[in-house]
């Protein structure tokens, strides 16, 4: 994604709201390096990643006809599991990890999909056990980051894995036959409920079909517990799911921006218990901006040492391109300057490189023009830049003790005390 100045201004804004949100709740920041060995990299990858995965070859290596021994990482969390095995006796746990790095992958080149992307994740990772309070805090924080963030009204919906393979049990569908089911399940509000209904009675009987949609559409803990089967998996997720969403309100997240939708079921393999996804309400053809959920175990092909852990991921650069082209994404902006001084007389330059220094040093950037352009071209640089305040002083200024300065977006001027420019150029920016 390469973006114009302001673009890129305002994307950087969105990664540095996320990054404070992260840090809010206590998270500490990693990075792992972009190349990780090929072998780590695709220990519990399939053969649809592997095509997906850019490899590294040396000269060398290609010489000799050697397997390439490196790959460019295609997510966050494999390194983030040879991290934490790597590094187990020198963190301290629960470990609580976020990263904001680039990933890569072997995407078909397409509108909306980058082969050089953001991803910024957040997990907590437990030693043996990890208590589910955890998985409260998660939607906390990214209650946080999109009420800052301020893209429009935004649902977060969370569900239990073990909720749903304790539903799939009791009502007598063959364990065989629970990826096939759960793959149809994820569809439902995506695609037309009869045809779901449909897929479905063909793994197990159009009655209990029927009775499993009801059930999940109804998204409501009181017809669960109607239901009560009597099956450990079912109630123990239910137990679950029940105290992560009253956890996650009493952490501040109001009932209008979460909710319990018992058909999610995300990454068949890989999650086990708590699942979450986040839609912007005005836009769900924008699929889910964000998703996560709890698995039991992190890090097993690469340490003996049991690492259960819960986390989510916002794919930064996706959603900021297809909320740029929506027009959610304000990218008024242009500079990173609060003021930019004039040369207003070229003997006074030494003056001007005093005065942008004590901007410097109070906290104010401050941008100063090198050439000797008449000042109308000067003006006219300011004015397209976008500086806040351009900085006009001459010798008649420093006889008078004062500094003249333009304030762009209101067309104006004002004369203030010199021994006054760092308070009044802040009161401008209003920092």
């Amino acid at each position: 994604m390469e973006l114009l100045p302001a673009q890129q201004i305002a994307f950087q804004h969105m990664l540095d709201t996320i990054r404070a949100n992260f840090e809010r709740f206590g998270f500490l920041p990693i990075e792992t390096p972009v190349f990780e060995l090929t072998d780590v990299l695709l220990t519990k990858s399939g053969g649809e990643t592997e095509k997906q995965v850019y490899f590294v070859q040396s000269t060398g290596a290609l010489e000799q006809a050697k397997k390439p021994e490196l790959a460019l990482r295609f997510d966050l969390t494999v390194p983030l599991a040879r991290y934490v095995a790597e590094h187990e006796h020198e963190l301290n746990f629960p470990f609580r990890r976020y990263q904001i790095q680039r990933v890569y992958r072997g995407e078909r080149a397409q509108k909306g999909r980058y082969r050089e992307f953001y991803q910024c994740d957040i997990d907590v990772i437990g030693k043996d056990t990890l208590p589910f309070a955890y998985d409260a805090e998660v939607p906390a924080v990214i209650y946080g980051i999109f009420s800052q963030l301020a893209f429009g009204p935004f649902t977060i919906y969370i569900n239990n894995r073990k909720l749903l393979r304790g539903l799939l049990e009791s009502l007598g569908i063959a364990a065989e036959k629970h990826a096939d089911v759960l793959n149809q399940v994820d569809r439902l509000g995506k695609q037309d409920r009869a045809e779901i209904e449909a897929k479905v009675a063909g793994h197990t009987s159009p009655e209990v079909a029927k009775q499993l949609l009801d059930l999940l559409t109804a998204n409501s803990l009181d017809a669960l517990h109607a239901f009560e089967p009597q099956n450990a998996n079912f109630k123990e997720g239910l137990r679950e799911l029940e105290d992560v969403y009253t956890s996650t309100l009493a952490l501040g997240v109001p009932t209008t921006s979460l909710h319990i939708n018992l058909a999610i079921a995300r990454g068949l393999d890989y999650y086990t218990g708590t699942v979450y996804e986040t839609f912007l309400t005005d836009h769900p053809k924008l699929g889910s901006i964000c998703s996560g959920g709890r698995y039991d175990d992190l890090a097993s092909h690469y340490t003996k040492s049991k690492l259960p852990g819960v986390g989510i991921s916002i794919g930064a650069t996706r959603l900021f391109s297809q909320l740029l082209e929506l027009g959610l994404i304000k990218s008024d902006v242009k500079t990173t300057a609060h003021a930019l001084v004039l040369n207003v007389e070229t003997a006074m330059s030494h003056d001007y490189l005093t005065i942008a220094n004590e901007l410097r040093s109070a906290g104010l950037n401050t941008e100063v023009y090198g050439g000797t352009d008449k000042l109308g071209k000067q003006m006219k640089y300011a004015d397209r830049a976008g500086v806040p305040v351009a900085i006009l002083y001459g010798s008649r200024e420093r006889d008078g003790g004062a500094i003249k300065l333009k304030i762009l977006r209101e067309n104006r001027e004002e004369d203030v005390p010199r021994s006054e420019l760092v308070a009044r150029v802040r009161a401008i920016c209003s920092i």
